[in-house]
């Protein structure tokens, strides 16, 4: 259609280089608009990116500055004084045609004139008074004649009475009409004398009235344009002189109220980020531009309307949205040519607006506009927000080509580094590879055929095949990628049949298991793309884990059986007692029958001087060493005990730490193929006798049993209370549980070579508590409320429970299955505001220069009851200053600390804390340092400078967080610790929330009174050294940790519980409200058993903090309550006290994690995060624009991230080699 929404002149041709009425075709006329048409000869393609536009024939208020979490133009439209506040609500009637709006009133003629129009007004009273008299006098004349009539007619009473009612009626009529007009007259004069600018009347008669009297004295209407025309008589330069003026002295001599003071922030807000001009002293942006005459209308390929089979169309429901808006506003200019009454009109204005808002937000103002079916249709808001909108579905995350999909199977021999990809898939990934060597290799005459040749899959495509995917490196991918070992790259091999074969030892990383798991591969394409592929992601090159610094690709499950089975002993087996003196000789014996794996045997080595020794071994543990590096035993010691999962661990460790990369993957192969081999060969299988139930659970159990019927009989006789009851019954039945576990355990240690003795022992699968529950017994459970009770289950699964038992079992296990779904996704979406809020940290210097770090406490060696965790709080770190050793050597300042500095600081007497460099108190500018953050646990070195450190934070929090939220599960209901303290604790830290509970702080140093509870509470007062007093009162039933007269210091606890980190930090500082946040966060995963390094949580402990609230602006630019940046914030005051003027003053501001993403300095990141309207909306009135310093932002438009190799100092160099002669190039 002709200037429709999809018109080709306006929007361009619908196909290549062809105008609509097919005058011209052909790309020679490029460029050329036809006469008869009027479209011009172009790629199709413009229909993507040029846009046009609805005039409109009355302007339209957008929707997005009127209606929000706040009404950006009633802050702006509105005055200090309070009768000139304006509510967005009555803001709302001016615009859809309820209300009126004064926008300026000529005061000097007013009060000139004011005299005469008043004698003029008692002119006009007193003539409606009179005129109202007349009309009652003449009435009662006429009814008085009517009456006479009647009577002389003879009629009856009953008549005569009814017709004297309906005079009366009428005379009454009469006078209330007159009354009416008269208080109309009376209002509007009233209302005349106290108008003043941005004054709203929603009375229609009376804005008549006004209009029609006093029409000269004063300016006004209703809808858009009144609002556009107060926009004009605003001068923002003296707005902004008086508003900055009455926050800081108040206003009339009298300071402002807290409300008003915060009204008149906000407002100057919106006011200075108006006033701001350029360097021609222009306005940058102007105000007036949130009042549209223009409508833009988007390209019509991204609104497409397609053709459905029946002949009917599928279209976006923009294009309704517009039509709408066309429709209306056509109608509406007829209206205003035909002179239409203005109470149409002004209908019309106002559906034209109604339409305007659904376009840019439907839904936002009322009940949306809904399309067939009763939908809401979908406005260019929804389009932008959500996990479907623009941003989170097409800019931040996008679907690939070079990639497909398959189901995992376990491909044990591979080595480390490869995968099996199945062979069609590799073809087709690889496919212009292959046809590129077919045409090189002249198997095919050109490109054409090479592609139909490997269409058609003739054999030579295979050899060719095999050829380019040698050393080309795929990504192999398992959702949910919950860190960045969740991409790993391997190099391809070709497998039969459909599925991808993938390497045991990746398992743990990808989180994946064979019982139907798919994984993704992509392809990197450009050479680039390859070898930081091969360098930095290929699976041999990623042992270790970044959250911990522990190896990830540890042996598990079967090949920790094979290890544990291999390199166990056994008494009284062939060949114990023989000695050997080389592993050929082992070798051999074993081969001939004369010697068991297991047998105790003697081996001769020779040490160092040429000496000869024995060592006790078997031939299981001899083989184990020979896989290992040849000097692994003479670095570590020789294989002393059955190895372990834990052992596995520190072999790999060791390996890691002391071996290149190669040997490691060698290595790990070479163990890998080992415990396979044993662990076939073992044999292992489960069957129901292997579980036995210990001989003694009866007599345990009714020793148990008698003290719980002593318990009951002390509770029927009144002796003991029912909470007692029930807590002694849990405490006896718990102790009964526990024995009969010993019991149990004490049974399988004497079975030799018992299944599922050797699962759990050598760490392969299950735990004791599992074990348990099927051979022991299930013990005590918890009810739904998640109190404990008081009966156990004492049947196990092997003998089968009661009926009853299984009831009271079944709430458990329930309960744990919906914990998981509902956690799961919590800890996504943690992950997600984690990842949002640290992604701009990146490592830019190598070293800030900063004085300041963290103290490290106890550090000491381990206790029975103290533990110090200084793997991860010390591990990895740069060490402050220089540390003096026992010994009388020091340990210089900047020293890495490794496992050896860690054991010698450990060990050392003297030392008992340690200051370290920490992310908490770096300099940087923007990100972090090197130094700062120490050793990358990744890698095991230094980190480099690119690496974005806090992605990796967020995800090695983030990561197990799901895990913990799937580890419910696996108690099985039993009364354990369920993740309720985890997870949302975890939450709760990060947004720095105020826990349920929280403990009450000391708000002053000095000494405490405890006064009486009168009922209300226990009133607390703290008298602090100057004889001030602070009175606080607790709730009735707390228990104060306080004595009478005692003296406190500030921030001492007085009641149990969690802290408030806000208040902490008013209390404290900043220093310790850090330390405590990364404390408290550590104990919840550490609870589960999950160890992540101090520093990733420090990180976000430093983006929640990193802001300054400012209290007093002084001179600098900062408005009060503007939350700065705190290294800004402090360069500013710098620069400002050398000029010799007035520093700002603030305070430091905890915030939390989703609070701290939304707060970035850029737009499009916190856009893309949460609420995005209103990010854009603020960030159009301050006229923003983002420096692209983060990761999101680059992803958003496309270019390469700021990190890693996308950093500038990677890219940008010269490369000087001046004899460098260039080859010859041929053709």
């Amino acid at each position: 259609e002709r200037d429709g929404l999809f018109c080709e002149k306006i929007f361009g041709p619908t196909r290549d280089w062809e105008c609509y009425c097919g005058k011209y075709k052909r790309v020679r006329f490029k460029g050329i608009i036809c006469e008869k048409c009027g479209v011009e000869v172009t790629r199709s393609k413009v229909r993507r990116e040029r846009m046009g536009h609805i005039e409109l024939a009355a302007p339209v208020v957008h929707i997005w500055y009127l209606r929000g979490t706040r009404s950006w133009l009633a802050y702006l439209l509105g005055g200090l004084e309070s009768r000139e506040e304006i509510k967005a609500k009555q803001l709302e009637k001016v615009i859809y045609f309820a209300a009126w709006l004064v926008s300026a009133v000529d005061q000097d003629r007013r009060h000139v004139e004011l005299p005469d129009l008043e004698k003029e007004y008692f002119e006009d009273r007193d003539l409606m008074i009179k005129q109202r008299e007349k009309e009652i006098k003449l009435r009662q004349k006429d009814a008085e004649a009517e009456l006479k009539q009647l009577e002389k007619d003879g009629a009856k009473e009953s008549d005569i009475r009814a017709r004297q009612k309906l005079i009366d009626k009428d005379i009454q009529m009469i006078g209330d009409r007159h009354t009416k007009d008269l208080d109309r007259l009376e209002r509007a004069f009233e209302t005349f004398q106290k108008l003043h600018p941005r004054m709203i009347i929603d009375d229609e008669e009376l804005w008549r009235e006004i209009k029609d009297r006093y029409e000269d004295y004063f300016t006004g209407g209703t809808g858009a344009e009144a609002i556009k025309v107060l926009i004009d008589t605003i001068d923002f330069d003296a707005e902004e002189v008086i508003l900055r003026d009455a926050i800081m002295n108040g206003l009339n001599g009298k300071p402002l109220s807290t409300q008003r003071k915060q009204k008149a922030i906000k407002r100057l807000k919106i006011v200075a980020s108006f006033n701001r001009k350029d360097k021609d002293e222009r306005l940058v942006n102007n105000p007036k531009a949130m009042i549209l005459d223009v409508i833009p209308v988007i390209p019509p390929e991204l609104r497409p309307m397609v053709q459905l089979d029946g002949g009917r169309f599928a279209t976006s429901d923009l294009n309704d949205l517009y039509r709408r808006v066309i429709n209306r506003n056509n109608r509406l200019s007829r209206l205003l040519e035909l002179g239409a009454p203005e109470i149409i009109v002004n209908n019309e204005k106002r559906m034209l607006q109604e339409a305007a808002d659904a376009l840019f937000d439907n839904g936002r103002r009322g009940r949306p506009v809904s399309g067939p079916g009763n939908r809401p249709l979908k406005s260019l808001s929804d389009g932008l927000k959500g996990k479907q909108g623009r941003f989170r579905q097409n800019l931040l995350g996008k679907r690939v080509d070079y990639s497909g999909r398959s189901v995992i199977v376990a491909g044990p021999t591979l080595r480390l580094q490869q995968c099996g990809l199945p062979k069609l898939m590799a073809l087709e990934l690889f496919k212009p590879f292959v046809m590129k060597r077919l045409a090189d290799q002249q198997l095919a005459q050109n490109i054409k055929s090479a592609k139909r040749m490997v269409e058609r899959r003739r054999p030579q495509v295979w050899d060719v095949l095999e050829e380019v995917i040698k050393e080309h490196p795929v990504l192999l991918n398992r959702a949910p990628t919950l860190h960045r070992l969740g991409i790993q790259a391997f190099e391809p091999v070709l497998v039969e049949g459909k599925a991808i074969h993938l390497h045991p030892l990746v398992c743990t990383a990808f989180n994946a298991d064979f019982d139907g798991d798919q994984m993704a591969v992509h392809l990197p394409l450009s050479v680039e793309a390859q070898a930081e592929a091969r360098v930095l992601m290929l699976s041999a090159n990623n042992i270790l884990s970044p959250a911990s610094g522990r190896p990830i690709v540890t042996p598990q499950q079967d090949l920790v059986i094979g290890g544990f089975y291999l390199t166990r002993d056994d008494a009284g087996l062939a060949g114990e007692g023989r000695v050997f003196k080389s592993m050929w000789e082992i070798t051999r014996a074993l081969d001939e029958g004369g010697l068991k794996l297991h047998a105790k045997i003697k081996v001769l080595e020779k040490d160092g001087q040429g000496n000869s020794t024995y060592f006790e071994s078997t031939a299981g543990r001899m083989l184990f060493e020979e896989v290992l590096p040849a000097d692994f035993s003479k670095r570590f010691g020789h294989i002393a005990a059955p190895v372990k999962k834990k052992e596995f661990g520190v072999i790999v460790e060791r390996l890691s730490d002391n071996y290149p990369k190669a040997v490691i993957a060698s290595s790990l192969d070479a163990i890998k193929n080992l415990c396979y081999r044993y662990a076939s060969q073992s044999g292992l299988t489960v069957s129901v006798d292997d579980v036995k139930t210990p001989a003694a659970k009866r007599g345990i159990l009714d020793g148990y049993e008698k003290q719980a019927e002593k318990v009951e009989t002390q509770f029927r006789r009144g002796i003991i209370t029912d909470g007692e009851r029930r807590s002694q019954e849990v405490r006896i039945w718990t102790a009964a549980t526990s024995d009969v576990q010993q019991a149990m355990e004490k049974e399988f240690k004497e079975l030799r070579f018992n299944p599922v003795d050797m699962m759990i022992n050598s760490g392969a699968r299950g735990n004791m508590t599992q074990m348990r529950q099927i051979a022991g017994m299930r013990g005590l459970v918890a009810n739904p409320r998640g109190d404990m009770i008081p009966r156990p289950i004492k049947s196990n699964f092997r003998e089968g429970l009661q009926t009853l038992e299984y009831f009271i079992a079944t709430p458990g296990a329930r309960k744990g299955l919906v914990d998981t779904a509902l956690r799961t996704a919590d800890s996504g979406y943690l992950t997600r505001r984690l990842h949002d809020v640290a992604q701009e940290l990146i490592v830019r210097e190598d070293d800030c220069g900063t004085t300041l770090g963290v103290w490290v406490e106890n550090v000491g060696a381990d206790t029975a009851n103290t533990r110090s965790y200084l793997e991860t709080k010390l591990f990895g770190r740069a060490l402050l200053n220089d540390i003096e050793l026992s010994d009388g050597s020091v340990m210089p300042r900047n020293t890495i600390v490794g496992d050896e500095e860690m054991a010698t600081l450990r060990n050392d007497e003297k030392v008992t804390r340690v200051r370290v460099r920490s992310v908490l108190t770096c300099d940087a500018e923007v990100g972090v340092c090197a130094k700062c953050y120490g050793r990358s646990l990744a890698t095991g070195k230094d980190i480099e400078l690119g690496e974005a450190v806090g992605v990796i934070a967020a995800q090695s929090i983030g990561e197990p967080g799901t895990q913990l939220t799937m580890r419910t599960f696996h108690t099985g209901g039993v009364a354990g610790k369920d993740i309720a303290g985890g997870l949302p604790r975890v939450v709760e830290l990060f947004e720095a929330r105020n826990p349920k509970g929280s403990a009450r702080l000391v708000p002053v140093t000095g000494v405490v009174r405890i006064l009486e509870d009168e009922g209300k509470g226990i009133p607390i007062k703290f008298v602090d050294d100057q004889g001030q007093e602070i009175e606080i009162i607790l709730p009735t039933g707390s228990r104060p940790l306080v004595k009478d007269g005692q003296n406190l210091e500030a921030g001492d606890r007085i009641t149990d519980g969690p802290l408030d980190p806000k208040e902490l930090m008013q209390i404290k500082g900043i220093r310790e409200t850090q330390q405590y946040l990364v404390e408290e966060v550590q104990r919840v995963y550490r609870d589960q058993g999950v160890a992540i390094h101090d520093k990733h949580i420090e990180l976000i402990v430093r983006q929640m903090t990193r802001r300054v609230s400012v209290q007093e602006p002084g001179d600098t630019h900062f408005l009060p309550g503007h939350r700065a940046d705190s290294k800004e914030f402090r360069d500013v005051n710098r620069a400002i006290v050398e000029q010799g003027k007035k520093p700002a003053e603030g305070r430091p501001e905890l915030m939390g994690i989703t609070k701290a993403s939304l707060a970035t300095e850029s737009w499009l990141s916190a856009a893309s995060f949460q609420e995005t309207t209103r990010v854009l909306t603020e960030a159009a009135i301050d006229g923003k624009s983002d420096h692209l310093v983060g990761l999101k932002e680059n992803i958003i438009i496309g270019k390469l991230i700021p990190a890693g190799t996308g950093m500038d100092r990677y890219n940008l160099f010269d490369v000087s080699a001046p004899d460098y002669v260039p080859m010859p190039y041929y053709s």
